[in-house]
């Protein structure tokens, strides 16, 4: 006889969970828009060119899946959602950077992201560059301001926490990483590191960002760390799945990229099958990590299903 815990989904079940998850995406894209649309600067000035350009590349579209891991892992450790939001804030100007400054020439040379021309289109690439220096800086200035934490130690740790994250050792890391990819072949212990500094560090300081905020111990930090790595790789999987099985009308961006540049990817060494295979036990791994706070957000369980069936 099956335990409660281990029933199989009710018929419907799982598509009123997905619209339950869909709709939680969508308030939090929505309080986090908001929140950047009030930090933003109001083009003005003999550089207004700049604050427009940061702000089409900011309000250019998105899932904003890492701004919803910040404000869901907050609910876990009863931090006030305006506290939330500026951490929310802060790693979507950290993100968005880091497409703006995927898409230069010099790095992807990609002309469409979201559906829409990329910053260095649209305007120039000088200004592309800037915009995305502007929102790395920003999103540390938000950090550092008092109403994100009453605690200098808190925001300190957060500050610390997202350099790491973005830094060297991490997203930047892996975008090295990336860029000398096409030139040899990697084996899949090496993909996976890649892909972990460049997509999963940023899930990682999403997820962990509530329990620093707050100031929850060591047991859940590492917890939500466990999830995170599992979310990124999953992220990538599906997002190399989409480069090799969608069109750029459906993703927004241009497809079919890393097997044109010879460069190594889950799908090349899985398979389109077993990248998927992969994908689906990651998702059930963090599920899983994730559920003795299900009472709380149960929406973290969800996510990973969700994510192994996107479309874009």
């Amino acid at each position: 006889m099956r335990s409660s815990a281990t029933k199989p989904p009710e018929k419907g079940e799982e598509g009123i969970a997905g619209s339950a998850l869909e709709a939680a995406l969508g308030k939090a894209a929505r309080a986090v828009e908001n929140e950047l649309d009030r930090l933003l600067p109001v083009p003005h000035g003999r550089y207004a060119r700049i604050h427009e350009a940061i702000r089409y590349a900011i309000f250019a579209g998105g899932k904003r899946v890492r701004p919803f891991l910040v404000l869901t892992t907050s609910k876990l450790f009863s931090v006030p959602h305006e506290r939330a939001l500026r951490a929310a804030a802060a790693i979507e100007a950290i993100h968005t950077y880091s497409l703006v400054h995927d898409d230069l020439p010099c790095m992807d040379d990609d002309d469409l992201r979201r559906g829409k021309p990329t910053v260095h289109v649209a305007f120039d690439e000088m200004t592309a560059v800037l915009t995305g220096d502007a929102l790395l800086t920003l999103a540390f200035g938000i950090l550092s301001g008092e109403q994100t934490h009453p605690s200098a130690d808190v925001r300190c740790a957060l500050i610390a926490r997202l350099a790491e994250a973005a830094g060297h050792d991490g997203m930047i890391g892996g975008q090295v990483l990336d860029m000398l990819a096409p030139q040899r072949s990697l084996v899949l212990e090496e993909i996976a590191e890649l892909q972990r500094l460049k997509t999963g560090a940023l899930f990682e300081f999403s997820c962990e960002a509530g329990a620093i905020l707050g100031e929850a111990g060591e047991e859940h930090r590492q917890r939500l760390r466990s999830y995170a790595r599992d979310i990124g790789l999953l992220f990538q999987i599906t997002d190399d799945l989409l480069d090799v099985t969608s069109s750029a009308e459906k993703t927004g961006k241009a497809v079919g990229k890393d097997d044109g540049r010879g460069k190594a990817t889950f799908v090349s060494i899985y398979g389109v099958k077993g990248a998927r295979d992969e994908a689906a036990k990651l998702a059930v791994r963090a599920a899983e990590t994730v559920r003795p706070f299900d009472k709380t957000a149960p929406e973290l369980a969800l996510l990973p299903k969700y994510l192994v069936e996107r479309e874009h």
